[in-house]
């Protein structure tokens, strides 16, 4: 969508997710007041800054209280960098913004990637549209690496020339070229199905849409899901998931590429006993919510303990792993969402052991407005 908005021509974009968050930034996009807000979409709002720091006239960059604390300060230092003028209507470093025309734009800037890679991804995209391109230094460990490359790979299907050389990105400026679009399929939503199968013995699920040389990071799932209890096979170009009777008693991962996986993969450890050990989380906590916290709390309501334990216990340097373990048993709480779709649709697969209730259901609709709908087409019975 930001592609198109920047691309001289119109073009179309085929199987366009019904999610909150695309919906939003469609609606930003034609927006005709100067006055635009993201709600919870962090995606939105790191995309948007970019895009209006470009533009001429003074516009007001704002969203609901969650994002309101959501870090934006290393995207804006980068557009100023570029001679994009923002100020802070609150907080220094965070939402809401004021951001006006900018001076005559430059093309070198200096980014810290260990915090979010969309800051990359913001700023990539207005390259080819800057007078002299952008040059995107990175500087600290980049993290979620396969969403910046699933980035270039978009730009350059758009007649973008892209050049990555370890820590530095040049997009060069030459225009984007429309061309119709197929979005594919969400491998982040399909994770949900990965976790009914993993759970629920007997499962057989198919699943349309995706592809098998996926662009998306999170098409991880299909190699590390047979020890956690699923077999992915491919038939007639859908993925087919099937319930593995055996699977590892112990489970662990580097999440730093595919952070959205995380609370599904930690529901599936819980139900099943497995003993995970998890690293490469840390932009899980500046999500929608605190996402480790709030998993701590929820999986504690079902007698699974979450908690750190010494760096020495990981295969990843440096970094205390999180360790999920404990005996499941009947939950006495309702589930929490903490405003956050992944928790919802995360703890849903506790449903293949026990009856569940989830406190605020329709949060779902960021990113999957069907999956309540999906679950009862698979034999789940809700109300």
């Amino acid at each position: 969508l930001i592609i198109r908005a920047l691309c001289n021509e119109d073009f179309e974009i085929k199987n366009l997710s019904q999610s909150k968050d695309t919906q939003t930034l469609l609606k930003m996009l034609t927006n005709p007041s100067d006055v635009y807000d993201s709600g919870h979409a962090g995606t939105c709002c790191r995309f948007m800054t970019a895009f209006l720091a470009i533009r001429e006239g003074t516009q007001t960059l704002t969203g609901s209280e969650r994002m309101l604390q959501r870090p934006i300060g290393p995207l804006v230092d980068a557009l100023k960098q570029l001679g994009c003028i923002i100020d802070y209507e609150g907080e220094e470093g965070y939402p809401p913004l004021k951001i006006h025309s900018p001076n005559q734009l430059g093309q070198e800037v200096n980014i810290d990637g260990s915090i979010s890679s969309q800051y990359i991804t913001a700023l990539m995209l207005i390259g080819p549209v800057l007078p002299k391109g952008i040059k995107i230094n990175i500087t600290g460990d980049l993290v979620s690496v396969p969403y910046v490359k699933m980035t270039a790979r978009m730009m350059e299907y758009f007649g973008a020339e892209v050049d990555w050389n370890e820590r530095t990105i040049k997009v060069k400026p030459t225009q984007y070229k429309a061309k119709d679009f197929l979005v594919e399929a969400d491998w982040s939503s399909a994770s949900y199905h990965y976790a009914f199968a993993a759970i629920n013995e007997g499962s057989e699920i198919k699943i349309n849409g995706l592809h098998q040389d996926s662009l998306q990071g999170d098409s991880k799932i299909q190699e590390f899901a047979l020890p956690l209890g699923v077999h992915s096979t491919w038939e007639e170009g859908k993925l087919v998931l099937r319930h593995a009777e055996n699977f590892k008693s112990t489970f662990e991962y580097n999440f730093i590429e595919q952070p959205d996986l995380a609370q599904t993969v930690a529901v599936i450890c819980a139900a099943k006993k497995i003993v995970g050990l998890f690293t490469g989380l840390k932009t899980l906590f500046i999500k929608e919510t605190d996402r480790v916290a709030a998993l701590k709390n929820e999986l504690k309501k079902v007698g699974v303990w979450m908690g750190t334990l010494p760096k020495q216990m990981s295969k990843a340097k440096g970094e205390e792993p999180h360790m999920i373990s404990g005996e499941l048993s009947l939950p006495t709480e309702t589930f929490a969402t903490y405003d956050d779709h992944r928790m919802a649709m995360a703890f849903a697969s506790m449903a293949c052991k026990f009856d569940i209730e989830i406190e605020d259901p329709n949060v779902v609709v960021k990113s999957y407005p069907n999956f309540w709908d999906d679950m009862k087409e698979l034999g789940f019975s809700i109300s």
